[in-house]
């Protein structure tokens, strides 16, 4: 009886208050830079509603001190996994790995390296693998350098259950979708329920790692980057948190670096530490030499 008093109790929960969620953004936002607009009050609810529900706690109240105290952090990470929204596909916005390849991976080696030494691109978001994926099967496909440079490839994202999905490599037909069917054939092996794994050497090819932008202890552990791509993800941020990620990437990356941002997203309406360059394919952004 007391047990089915309690889950009565615990499923009656359906909303939060202005209020709460006011408390809620606040936090969330100071934690990861992610800031949660009016529009977004019902999505808010409903991930922390099934939260409270999962973890038991009476109240928003209750469930809020919870995550605030919890020495382990692994209630805050539960949250920010169902937060964060994580849908992408392979060789999305395609025009960009063209200017990677056609253009900017050669003035990198022009300008600030020789060809005996590491390249290293890092993917921010990195979500389900996607992305970091694409750039490793367009660089083999489409650089005729690759097989004289030595080519690091980081992706880093703030939810822990994608980077898991990451380095099992499964995805669904619809992920898969937009490559040609030469290279899905070439790097995935389709399994018996319809999805495709890519192949063992990609995904030993690539370091996975959980970074918070928002977070200096995360964030300074790299270093010496020549390409970013983060693209659609400061759309999600407000002016000052894209100043700090833009102050991020440039300590992060080498002289004469360059960052891929999204379609939507233009780094010179966020701080004048890059420099715009445009190439042929897309306009991309440069830390000065």
């Amino acid at each position: 009886m007391l047990q089915t008093a309690v889950q009565k109790n615990s499923q009656d929960i359906h909303e939060i208050t202005d209020g709460e969620f006011e408390l809620f953004r606040d936090f969330f936002y100071r934690k990861t830079g992610i800031k949660f607009e009016n529009s977004k009050h019902y999505f808010v609810d409903k991930r922390i509603v099934e939260r409270i529900n999962k973890t038991g706690k009476r109240d928003f109240r209750t469930y809020f001190t919870f995550v605030r105290f919890q020495k382990s952090g692994e209630e805050l990470q539960q949250l920010i996994n169902s937060m964060t929204v994580n849908e992408t596909y392979f060789y999305r916005e395609e025009y960009q790995f063209q200017c990677l390849t056609e253009s900017v991976l050669n003035e990198v080696v022009k300008n600030s390296r020789g060809v005996d030494k590491p390249l290293r691109i890092w993917s921010v978001p990195s979500s389900t693998g996607e992305e970091p994926y694409s750039i490793a099967i367009y660089l083999i496909e489409n650089w005729p350098m690759i097989d004289s440079i030595d080519v690091e490839i980081l992706a880093s994202d703030i939810d822990s259950k994608v980077l898991d999905k990451c380095n099992k490599g499964v995805y669904s037909e619809r992920s898969v979708q937009n490559l040609p069917k030469r290279v899905l054939k070439k790097y995935f092996t389709k399994k018996v329920d319809g999805s495709y794994q890519i192949c063992n050497d990609l995904r030993g090819a690539i370091t996975f790692s959980k970074v918070n932008l928002s977070d200096s202890v995360h964030s300074k552990k790299i270093r010496g980057i020549d390409i970013v791509f983060c693209r659609n993800l400061l759309i999600y941020f407000d002016d000052e948190s894209r100043r700090q990620a833009a102050e991020v990437f440039f300590d992060a990356l080498n002289p004469g670096g360059f960052i891929f941002l999204g379609h939507s997203e233009s780094m010179s309406r966020i701080s004048p530490l890059f420099k715009v360059k445009k190439f042929p394919r897309a306009i991309v952004y440069q830390k000065p030499m």
